[in-house]
Formats: structure tokens, C-alpha cells, sequence
């Protein structure tokens, strides 16, 4: 364990101790225990106690009492923030995301409300003693994950936990169990009554796992992706040319794709290669004259339904402007080669650059396996390493207005045209940017 985790851990303890030597029973609760099994370090402390939520609060009367309604108090301490939860039972939910109702109850009822044995397990802060009402151990030994109780009950009651199952799946490497997994099927368009943002949050953890991959397959067996990104589906048996893409129709390259990537990659990254070819479909035809698919134009069209689909599940601004422009550029890759220096520093400016040549690699080891324009790339990096791609320019529109020029269309024309000379080293001082402008450009206006 890190030392950050050591005081996290510490830390937790002097919070459950204070609960304790005031009379109340006090037990680390769910993830924070199931992870201590499975020999991981806890990234957060959750309590569960006797304690009302105003015993609680005057225990730590500075924590935040946001969640008291629910039984919850976030407290502070050393900077670290612990969910304090008083033992509950729910009552009915009916908007499929909260309950309507609890009711403070006893640590049993507690854990049998809970989503998953594995994350229905307590343990004595003091003692380290696991306290196992719902058979989680067992299913840990066995990675299983299995809903507590009745699954479709469960998944009712909060239909967010149907996503949370493959991402616990998926993240634990665990099977889940055919009776959960059934029931996930069964009440997949329960999705439809969960914010596009609480989607999209899970959705992420799910595609930032290294087991990307994996999580689009089962969100796609058990029916989910449908109420997510219901293109994706549509890859599913779009064939490819076989002579370029051996591996399979394009769902199966995308999948190969996201397991290509790194263990810890960005979500606009994931998203870009999750992506990359959602336009192949409405683009798909098929070329009589040398008997091939085609898929003319589908970066441009896969940009704009990336957008959508973005937009859609309520991302950010920035990620949605990145993974558009990653995936309406990544066929440019095929030209790099014949492309003029200046247009290849150019190209290789993009503030997103790395994350396009990433897509490029994936694309290409997930398919045809060539690797000569991602090689060329890496090379030109080499070669431009001392000075920057896009360095200040020779001369601007000031320059221009002086010689008599009137602002207009034509300054960009001009003002790039010299660019590019500066960027293949033809000009490289401001006296010459000024004598090829007199000599070449001002009869442009």
C-alpha cells in the first residue's frame, strides 16, 4: 500500500474509532472492503453505522449533512472525504434512481439492500474481522458478481445498476452470474429512465478499464448498448474488404482496436477509437467495377454522428470537439507521404496529434498491419524536434495594410501562402518574407 493509502486507510479508522468509543457499532462498508480482499489498495472509505444522522453530525459537527434525508453525512478529515451511512432499509423506488423513503434499520437489512454480494460485505475497522450477511466471500473466491436477492428487484429499484454490473465485471475480470446477467437482459430498457449524465459517467469507467473491449461486447450481449449508443450495433455484420481487413465486419476491428490501446488511456481517446468507424455503415457500398466494398466518405460522416452521439449523452464541450476532429482526420493518415512539409507540420500540429496517431496505430495493427505512415510520422517528429512546427510567423496583416493592401478574403490567401514558404525553409527571415510578399503577393489584391 502507498503511503497516500496508508493515511487514507489511518485516516478512516480514526473517523469508525470516534463512532465506536460513542457507542454506536461502526464498520467499513462495500467496495473499500471487497478491494482489502482482493489485495487492492481502497481508493475511498465508506462507514456504515448505528448513528443517526444528528448523532453523526454532532460528532463531526463540521461535515456536510447534503444526504441526511438518505441517512448519509459526508465528512471531512485530513482532507480525505468518508461517506458516513446510518444502517437503512429502502423503501419503494418509483423513478427506477432513488428510493422514496427509508427507514433506519439494522446492519443485515443494510447489506441485503445493497446491489451486489461483493459490494455487500462489512468489516470491523479495529479488528479487521469481515462480517458477511449476504454470501459476498464466496463469490469473491469464485469472481462472481451477483446481484443480493431478487436481481430484477435490485436492477428496479435503481436501473444505473445494470451498467454498474458489466463495469464491476468488467473492471474485477469477474463472470456474473446467469440468474444477474439474465436479469440484466430482461430489464435492459430500464436505461431509458436514467440521465444521459449518470449513463455517460458509468459508460466511462467502463471504456477507461483495460478491459474496454470486453465491456462494449457485454453491454452489446445484454442489450444495454441499445439505450447508449445504439450505432454501434449497426457494426455488427457491416463487412469490410476482406484484402484490408481480415479480421472481420467493423465491430469486430473496433473491439480489436480499444483492446490494442494502453491499460490507462483518456476517455477522448477511447471514445475516438470506439468511433472511428461509426460512419462505415450509412457510408457502406459496393464498387461493381473492381468488385470491392467501399466506404467512401465516412470520416466526415462518422465525425458528425460522433457529435451527436457526444452531444447526446451530455459530454463536454472539448471532448466532443476532439473526438470529432480525431475521427473526421484519421483517413488522412493514408496521404502523409506525399504531403509537402509544410502541409505535414501542419497536419501534425493538431493539439490532439498524439492521440490521432495512437488511433492510427490501433487502426492499422487491428487490420492490415501496416505500420510505414505511422513510422514516417515518428520519423518527421525526429527531424523537427529542434524548433517548432508552427513557428511565429515573418510577417502579418499589419505588413500588408502598410504596402497599400485593403483588409479583405485575400489577406489569409496571402498571409498563408508565405506561411508556407517559412514552414518548407525557403523564407527564414523577415526581410525575405517581405521581398517575396512585394515580389509575388500584392498583385493578389
Amino acid at each position: 500500500m502507498c503511503f497516500k493509502g496508508k493515511v487514507l486507510q489511518e485516516t478512516a479508522i480514526q473517523v469508525a474509532q470516534r463512532l465506536i468509543d460513542n457507542g454506536h457499532d461502526a464498520f467499513f462498508a462495500g467496495g473499500c472492503v471487497r478491494d482489502q480482499l482482493l489485495g487492492r489498495s481502497p481508493k475511498d472509505y465508506d462507514i456504515a453505522t448505528s448513528a443517526r444522522p444528528d448523532e453523526v453530525l454532532a460528532l463531526f459537527p463540521k461535515a456536510d449533512a447534503i444526504g441526511a434525508h438518505f441517512g448519509v453525512i459526508l465528512v471531512k478529515e485530513h482532507g480525505f472525504h468518508f461517506e458516513i451511512a446510518t444502517f437503512r432499509t429502502d423503501g419503494s423506488y418509483a423513478d427506477g434512481r432513488k428510493p422514496e423513503s427509508v427507514t433506519f434499520s439494522t446492519a443485515p437489512e443494510d447489506a441485503k439492500r445493497r446491489d451486489f454480494t461483493v459490494n455487500g460485505l462489512f468489516q470491523n475497522p479495529l479488528t479487521g474481522e469481515v462480517i458477511d450477511y449476504v454470501n459476498g466471500r464466496a463469490d469473491l473466491e469464485a469472481k462472481t458478481l451477483q446481484a443480493i436477492g431478487n436481481p430484477a428487484e435490485r436492477f428496479a429499484e435503481d436501473s444505473l445498476r445494470l451498467m454498474r454490473a458489466i463495469r464491476f465485471s468488467i473492471v474485477l475480470d469477474f463472470e456474473i452470474d446467469p440468474a444477474t446477467s439474465d436479469a440484466i437482459k430482461a430489464n435492459a430498457a430500464g436505461l431509458a429512465r436514467i440521465s444521459p449524465e449518470r449513463i455517460r459517467d458509468e459508460f466511462d469507467k467502463i471504456m477507461t478499464s483495460p478491459r474496454r473491449a470486453a465491456g462494449v461486447r457485454s453491454l452489446v450481449d445484454h442489450g444495454l448498448m441499445t439505450h447508449i449508443i445504439p450505432e454501434i450495433l449497426q457494426l455488427i455484420g457491416c463487412e469490410q474488404p476482406p484484402q484490408w481487413h481480415p479480421e472481420g465486419d467493423v465491430f469486430e476491428h473496433t473491439c480489436i482496436a480499444l483492446d490494442l490501446l494502453g491499460e490507462q488511456e483518456s476517455v477522448t481517446q477511447c471514445l475516438a477509437v470506439l468511433l472511428h468507424d461509426i460512419g462505415k455503415p450509412p457510408t457502406q457500398t459496393f464498387d461493381e467495377a473492381d468488385q470491392r466494398i467501399r466506404f467512401n466518405g465516412h470520416d466526415g460522416v462518422g465525425a458528425e454522428m460522433s457529435e451527436s452521439i457526444l452531444r447526446r449523452l451530455k459530454y463536454p464541450n472539448k471532448v466532443i470537439e476532439h473526438v470529432s476532429w480525431i475521427v473526421n482526420r484519421h483517413m488522412q493518415f493514408m496521404n502523409v507521404q506525399n504531403m509537402r512539409t509544410a502541409k505535414v507540420k501542419r497536419f501534425m500540429s493538431s493539439d490532439v496529434f498524439e492521440l490521432e496517431m495512437e488511433l492510427h496505430r490501433v487502426d492499422c495493427a487491428s487490420s492490415n498491419g501496416f505500420t510505414e505512415n505511422y513510422d514516417y510520422l515518428r520519423k518527421k517528429a525526429e527531424d523537427f524536434a529542434n524548433e517548432p512546427l508552427i513557428p511565429a510567423p515573418l510577417i502579418n496583416g499589419k505588413d500588408l495594410i502598410d504596402r497599400g493592401l485593403r483588409p479583405s478574403p485575400q489577406f489569409k490567401q496571402i498571409l498563408n501562402t508565405i506561411q508556407t514558404e517559412q514552414l518548407e525553409n525557403r523564407l527564414t527571415t523577415r526581410e525575405e518574407a517581405i521581398e517575396y510578399l512585394e515580389k509575388h503577393c500584392l498583385h493578389l489584391e
